[in-house]
């Protein structure tokens, strides 16, 4: 293994220079020649942009209303349990039904949920046990969004342009990220969090009015004679059966468990490490935000010239190295910069990580693949939020972050060493 990482060392720098020249404004934005693709890119993004102000608000609001990081994990362990009760029947709903029409249902409802959050605060009726269950409540119908939204890029795209349609996809998730805290704490401070919630609420018009807009050829569902579950048992035992899919999700599982962890602690280290207010805590959360909007672009940039299992290990150190270092920093514009390479090194594992697993999914089974991908992503934030909470609050908020971003480096070190078809993927 010394041998063959001081052999490819010294090739770095002239890949990279080699890399360089290969740059084309029209691979980076490939997807976009499709009409479909760019009208759910543009709608996605005001859609979006407003799910993180409510996100960054909602949980500065949480953390205002009771002092506490333990009902930040509270908030967290709300919105992801529905993914382990409904995320895998979601799966199926994707395979059986135009996934248009399931979104148009999906995101009017959460429309409806930010509108309710937006009423009762204006009303000063809110209370803590209202956005739990509001969170609740979102967390069921992403249940339902996240497997038809997965599945559907392929129907707006050809599949030459899948890895390009997600790492775009993945840049205006990430636009919306390095922007919507950043406003969000804004208009928290200048006018309060209610207008946040009600600016996320219009939003979803404009995702809504795009699908409505789509010519996409006729929805085939997947035909079947076997019941809910039987479909559900196919799904997982090919996930099971698969080595490099199995490998990949389990990625995505620890990066989510340990390696996302101090995105729960944000709001609290804003004040009590970082001594700032919900400013700080747009600022921190908009810096991960252009780090992963850097690492999207790079990704599109140059998805086809790259080994995406090389680079997708290079994420699994660059990430946690990030937290560490962003855990021992007092100074805000050190802790700015470490949270931009921390969201550099997260979506390159995620992007990629998402694009392989499509890769080697036949259609007939894609949204059940992708609904196990999106329960583990999901499914174990509110596990990741409830732990990292009730750590904080007995230990302080350092060290469950030092402690969860050493963990996920040492299943870095192992995949490194023994799981070498990871780095092989291409």
């Amino acid at each position: 293994m010394d041998q063959e990482i001081n052999e490819t060392t010294p090739q770095l720098l002239p890949r990279l220079l080699a890399l360089g020249k290969k740059f084309s404004w029209r691979q980076t934005f490939q997807a976009l020649k499709y009409p479909n693709y760019r009208l759910w890119f543009c709608g996605q993004l005001i859609s979006v942009l407003g799910s993180w102000m409510q996100m960054t608000a909602q949980a500065f609001l949480i953390y205002e209303l009771t002092r506490s990081p333990a009902y930040l994990g509270y908030v967290g362990f709300a919105a992801g349990l529905p993914t382990w009760l409904f995320m895998l029947y979601g799966g199926v709903v994707a395979d059986r039904f135009p996934r248009r029409r399931i979104l148009v249902i999906t995101q009017g409802v959460m429309m409806l949920l930010a509108f309710i959050l937006a009423a009762l605060v204006f009303l000063r009726l809110v209370q803590p046990w209202h956005i739990i269950i509001l969170a609740f409540s979102a967390g069921i119908v992403n249940a339902f969004d996240a497997p038809a939204r997965q599945a559907f890029v392929m129907e707006m795209i050809e599949p030459e342009a899948l890895t390009n349609a997600i790492a775009l996809n993945s840049a205006m998730f990430n636009t919306a990220q390095a922007l919507g805290p950043a406003a969000s704490g804004i208009i928290y401070a200048a006018l309060g969090p209610a207008w946040c919630f009600t600016i996320n609420g219009l939003s979803f018009i404009a995702v809504i009015v795009a699908l409505a807009m789509m010519k996409l050829r006729p929805f085939v569902p997947h035909q079947s004679a076997n019941s809910i579950l039987q479909d559900l048992r196919e799904g997982v035992e090919y996930v099971l059966k698969h080595p490099a899919i199995r490998v990949l999700i389990l990625t995505v599982a620890i990066t989510t468990l340990f390696g996302r962890a101090y995105f729960t602690l944000l709001p609290a280290w804003a004040v009590q490490i970082l001594h700032g207010n919900a400013r700080t805590n747009g600022f921190l959360m908009t810096a991960i935000g252009f780090g992963a909007l850097t690492g999207s672009l790079f990704i599109a940039s140059f998805s086809q010239h790259l080994s995406r299992g090389k680079l997708l290990t290079l994420g699994m150190f660059l990430y946690p190295f990030s937290i560490i270092l962003f855990a021992l920093s007092k100074l805000l514009p050190l802790s700015l910069l470490f949270l931009l390479i921390s969201g550099l090194g997260m979506i390159i594992i995620y992007n990629l990580a998402n694009a392989l697993v499509q890769i080697q999914t036949p259609e007939k089974i894609r949204g059940r693949v992708m609904s196990i991908y999106s329960l583990v992503f999901f499914g174990l934030m509110p596990f990741t939020a409830l732990w990292i909470g009730a750590a904080a609050n007995q230990l302080g908020e350092k060290l469950p972050v030092l402690a969860s971003a050493i963990i996920f480096l040492v299943y870095a070190a192992a995949i490194f060493i023994f799981e070498r078809r990871l780095i092989r993927l291409r």
